[in-house]
């Protein structure tokens, strides 16, 4: 299987086979490998802190890797995106559940005086980051990534490793980055010539964009609402 179509089924293979089949496990280990970094955003916002916040990332994912919360998979409106933010927030409850249970010796609640202090320290910070904001922002960034990466790649393999560096500022739209006529003249091209290649490479940069996207939808129709999502995400 080529990555671009690699790309465009992993999260419908990991939805059809529940990850019981060799293929559905590796696009599993995929997805999980690649977005790690919003669930760890999420638990940092949501735990305050940071080795606590890595230490349940890796739980939650060694869980989810090990099969059974993928058959809920189908609750979550196709979007990986989506199942994966409310797999952790039902892991972690579940996680806190325990914790409050042992906590309790089994049924008996223990009366302490710190009680009331411990909820006025619970009450969050209205000037923090949300969890959910938190992890959203970083999917966004990571799927940015992920497409610059692919867009990176393609271009070495075509021998413009040099070319992409150079032209790469002008991909989020940073048109006014640098002197053109100066770049061009590095690169042998004329300015006109200079501004068709980054037109170009923006092209291409959208299409390993929406690439990244629908392999984490499993509905073509989604594709362009994730992308809406994304960029009204990185624009707060």
């Amino acid at each position: 299987m080529s990555p671009a179509s690699f790309h465009t089924t992993r999260w419908t293979q990991v939805r059809s086979a529940k990850a019981n089949s060799e293929d559905g496990r590796r696009a599993l280990a995929d997805l999980c490998d690649v977005y790690y970094e919003p669930v760890l955003a999420f638990l940092r916002c949501e735990l305050r802190d940071a080795e606590a916040a890595r230490e349940t990332t890796h739980e939650f994912f060694a869980q989810l890797l090990a099969g059974g919360g993928i058959a809920r998979a189908e609750r979550e409106h196709g979007r990986f995106r989506s199942y994966l933010l409310g797999a952790v927030k039902h892991f972690l409850s579940h996680q806190r559940g325990a914790a409050q249970a042992l906590k309790r010796g089994g049924g008996v609640v223990p009366v302490s005086m710190d009680d009331d202090a411990s909820a006025v320290r619970a009450i969050p910070d209205a000037r923090q980051t949300s969890p959910d904001a938190a992890f959203d922002r970083q999917w966004a960034l990571t799927v940015l990534a992920q497409a610059m990466n692919q867009l990176r790649a393609e271009c070495a393999a075509e021998g413009r490793a040099a070319q992409f560096e150079a032209l790469k500022p002008w991909l989020m739209g940073n048109a006014a980055h640098g002197n053109q006529a100066a770049l061009a003249a590095d690169h042998g091209l004329g300015v006109s010539a200079l501004k068709m290649a980054v037109k170009r490479l923006r092209q291409r940069f959208r299409e390993c964009l929406q690439a990244e996207i629908a392999g984490t939808v499993d509905d073509a129709a989604m594709v362009q609402e994730e992308m809406r999502a994304l960029l009204a995400v990185l624009a707060t």
